[in-house]
Parts: C-alpha cells; structure tokens; sequence
C-alpha cells in the first residue's frame, strides 16, 4: 500500500509465544502427512500390539476372564516386568523406524528443492527453531507410538496391581521413556541430516535404509572373522539393544560362548569353548552420542539461508 495514504496501521492481533513458534512447523506438516491413507493404515496398525499387551495386563487380574477364556496361569506364561517392558519397548521403536522412512525424508529436502529457507530465516525464527520444527514432527509422532503407550501399560499395570509395586517398579516407567527419547533423538537426527544433504526422496529413504543395514552387515563379517562381537558398534540396531537392556537391567557383558579348533604345533585339532565378550555399555553411549553430534554439525552446516556454489 502507498505510504502517503497513511492507512498502515501495527499489527494488534496475538502474539505467539516466542518459545513456541518452532510447532508451527509440524502443524502445518501433518497436513500433509495424514493425508497418505498408507501412513494413515500403518500409524493405526502401530497400536494394535500396545492393545493386546493392556489385554494381556488385564488377564492377569481377571480371574473370571481367564476360566472363560479356558487360559491358565497367564502369569507364570507372561510374567508382567522389566522384560516384558523391554520387548515392548523395541517392538515399539521397531515400528517407530519404518514410521521414520514415510515421514523424515522430505522433511528438509522440499525446502532445500524449492528454496525456502531464506522465507524461514528472514522471520524472527533462528536456525535452531527451524531444526527444533522439523524434529519434532518426528518427535512427536514417535512419541505417541512408543513411550505415551509404554507409560499408559506401566501405570495400568500399577492400578490394578497396586500402589507397592508401582513405588517398587517406578525405575522401569523412567527407563520406558528414556530409551524411547534416546531412539526418537537419533532417528530424527539421522532423518534430518540425509534429507538435508539428499533432495531426492527415494534416494533418501535408501540411504537412510542403508545407514541401518550395511554397517550391521559389516559388523556382522567383522564378528564372524575375528571371533568377537566389537563388531556390534558399527550397528545401530545392536547399539540401541545394548542401551535398552542396559537401561531396564538386563544387560550382561558376556552374551556368547561358540565352539571352535585350535589348529597349531602345541594344539592339534583341539576343541575348546571361545567366549565372545560384548562391548562394554559405555561404549554404545559413547558411539551414539557421536552419531548424533556428527548429525548435528551436519545440520548446521547445511541449513543457512543462502549457500555458495563454488
């Protein structure tokens, strides 16, 4: 509008919160996102094992349920503890990956294709709100798929069992949430990056396939060749067990015992018993928390409003 008309008036409608302006970026995503009736059929499949695990819960103080349903000591056969979190727990982020494959790729990598970073960065929204934004589409779509279910069991499960076990079991809702936040961080760390650096969304959704199944492969060859299990911290699937166990207490260093020939002047074809000897839990902490560092500079690196083509 011309200036000489004088009809330009300050904005006096309601701010939004300065903390909050990164969520409008998944609100208007999920626009989008829902709009696939194939996401749609399998975010809704994600919730049938949380359904069955609850009526597994039920069953083991529903005694009239049980006669009915001609079942017997359901609580010898699925005994509700740390374990039965943990199963539940992976499955979950199991499933929290394939949701990552629909979701995380074009995140980042639309913008780059169309330019549409400098409309972000020449708001009042900072890098740092920009990649907030996008992780938490991530975020909280995995969240309602693995610890929001996780904890809903864990406090069902108190409720019916009682006010002492939930005191006696309270480290297992702080493990539940826990390792769900640690696996939704790296997914989303590792969906952002390669949609950052890789436009295409096929090509994306391979490499970041890839980034999961070639280094387990490799350290699956690197384990069969030297007869160790180091090989584990070049797969992130073995990482994440190691972390999850170790967070609900299940971990144990040495998980494997194979039989194998000694073939030499001293030890003529003798048979003896090799100990493969995990990586210490320390170490998985260790490789992650590099992952995820590594990810972040790669973020910051490619996310700036201009970039210079040499």
């Amino acid at each position: 509008m011309a200036v000489y008309e004088h009809s330009y008036r300050q904005y006096a409608g309601r701010l939004t919160p300065a903390w909050s302006r990164f969520l409008v970026i998944p609100r208007h995503a999920y626009r989008d996102v829902f709009r696939t009736k194939l996401f749609v059929a399998f975010y809704a499949a994600c919730y049938i094992f949380p359904l069955a695990a609850a009526c597994i819960i039920y069953l083991h103080h529903n005694v009239n349920a049980l006669a009915l349903l001609r079942i017997g000591d359901v609580r010898a056969l699925v005994p509700i503890n740390a374990s039965f979190f943990h199963y539940f727990t992976t499955f979950q982020c199991s499933l929290a990956f394939f949701l990552v494959l629909l979701v995380g790729p074009p995140l980042i990598s639309r913008d780059m294709a169309n330019n549409a970073l400098p409309l972000y960065l020449c708001r009042p929204f900072s890098r740092v709100e920009y990649v907030a934004g996008k992780a938490s589409v991530i975020a909280i779509l995995l969240s309602l798929v693995t610890w929001v279910p996780g904890l809903l069991l864990f406090f069902f499960q108190a409720y019916l069992e009682g006010v002492g076990w939930l005191w006696s079991n309270l480290w297992i809702a702080g493990s539940i949430f826990l390792a769900s936040a640690i696996w939704i961080v790296l997914l989303s760390l590792l969906a952002l990056s390669v949609s950052a650096w890789v436009k295409w969304r096929v090509v994306a959704s391979g490499a970041l396939l890839g980034m999961f199944f070639i280094p387990s492969a490799f350290g699956e060859i690197i384990n069969a060749m030297f007869l160790t299990r180091i090989g584990h911290l070049f797969s992130f699937g073995a990482l994440m067990n190691n972390i999850w166990l170790g967070l609900f207490g299940l971990f144990v260093p040495q998980t494997g015992r194979i039989q194998g020939r000694i073939t030499d002047s001293m030890h003529d074809n003798q048979l003896v018993d090799i100990r493969l000897i995990e990586p210490p839990l320390w170490a998985s902490w260790f490789v992650i928390a590099l992952v995820c560092a590594f990810c972040l500079w790669l973020l910051l690196r490619k996310v700036r409003a201009y970039e210079v083509v040499k």
